[in-house]
C-alpha cells in the first residue's frame, strides 16, 4: 500500500488565493495611472510597471511558501529546471495587459499549481471588477464564493461565442446562424472564466495561446462542468518544453462534440 504522504491540494489553493489577492491589488495601485510600459517579443507585446510589481509579489509569497515548487511565469524568463517538478505554480500577474493599459477593467491575475501537466488548483482574481475565480480537483468552481456553471444548450436562442471574425467566418452557414459573436475580451482567461459562469456559451482560441493564460481557467471551467480541448477534443498538457498550445475550443461539455465536429471541418 502507498503510504506516501498526499499533496494537500485545498491548501495550496488558500495559498494562491491569497497571493492572487495580494497582487491584484498591487496592480490596482497602478490601474488608470498611466503605468511605464516596454515592449517585449520584438514588439509585439506589452509588459507594464504593474506586471513586474503584481509578478514579484507572486513571485515571493508563492515560492517562499513553497520553494520545492517549479515556477512558470509570463514576466520571469523561463527555467528549464521546471520540467524536472512534478508541481509548479503557473503564474500571469496580468493577463490582458492590453486592456489594463488602455484603462478596461477585463483584466486579471491568474495563478495555478500544476502537477504531472495537470491543475490542481486555479484561482483568477479581476480586481477592478471586484471578482474572484477559484476551484480545487473537487468540488464546485467559485465566483466570489458561490457556485457557477456552464450554459446548456437552448434551442430558442443563439450561442454566444466569443471568436475572432475570422474564425467564425470559416464555419459552415448553418452552423454559424447559431452564433451570436460576443464582444472582444481583452482578457483570454477572463473569457474562459466567463464560459465557465455561463455568461459565454462557449470560445475558441487562436493558436499560440501560453500555459499561463489557460492553467487556472481550465481547472474552472472544467469544475463548472466545461472543458477547454484541442481540435481533437484532448484535454491540454501543461509544463512541456513548449508552453504554447494550438487552436482550442471552450464550452460546456454537452455543447463540446457539436462544436469540434465544426471546427474539424474547416
Amino acid at each position: 500500500m502507498d503510504t506516501a504522504k498526499q499533496p494537500d491540494w485545498n491548501a495550496d489553493l488558500q495559498l494562491i488565493r491569497d497571493a492572487a489577492r495580494q497582487a491584484g491589488e498591487i496592480a490596482l495601485k497602478f490601474f488608470r495611472r498611466s503605468p511605464e510600459v516596454w515592449w517585449k517579443n520584438e514588439g509585439r507585446s506589452p509588459v507594464s510597471a504593474a506586471d513586474y510589481a503584481a509578478n514579484e509579489c507572486l513571485e515571493s509569497v508563492l515560492r517562499g511558501a513553497r520553494p520545492g515548487y517549479g515556477w512558470l511565469s509570463e514576466e520571469t524568463d523561463d527555467d528549464v529546471a521546471r520540467l524536472g517538478h512534478d508541481t509548479l505554480f503557473v503564474v500571469d500577474p496580468i493577463d490582458g495587459t492590453r486592456g489594463f493599459i488602455n484603462g478596461l477593467e477585463m483584466w486579471c491575475v491568474s495563478v495555478a499549481v500544476v502537477h504531472r501537466g495537470r491543475p490542481v488548483a486555479g484561482v483568477l482574481f479581476a480586481p477592478a471588477l471586484q471578482e474572484e475565480f477559484s476551484a480545487g480537483l473537487t468540488g464546485d468552481a467559485l465566483k466570489n464564493g458561490q457556485p457557477i456553471a456552464v450554459s446548456l444548450p437552448d434551442p430558442g436562442r443563439l450561442q454566444k461565442f466569443a471568436a475572432a471574425e475570422e474564425m467564425v467566418s470559416k464555419l459552415e452557414p448553418a452552423f454559424r446562424a447559431t452564433i451570436e459573436r460576443a464582444k472582444h475580451v481583452p482578457s483570454l482567461a477572463y473569457r474562459l472564466a466567463m464560459v465557465a459562469d455561463g455568461r459565454l456559451d462557449g470560445t475558441l482560441v487562436k493558436r499560440n495561446s501560453h500555459d499561463w493564460d489557460l492553467a487556472a481557467a481550465d481547472l474552472i471551467l472544467a469544475r463548472a462542468g466545461g472543458q477547454l480541448v484541442d481540435l481533437e477534443g484532448a484535454p491540454l498538457s501543461y509544463n512541456r518544453p513548449e508552453v504554447t498550445h494550438g487552436t482550442l475550443c471552450a464550452a460546456g461539455e454537452s455543447r463540446l462534440p457539436e462544436i469540434l465536429d465544426h471546427l474539424r471541418r474547416i
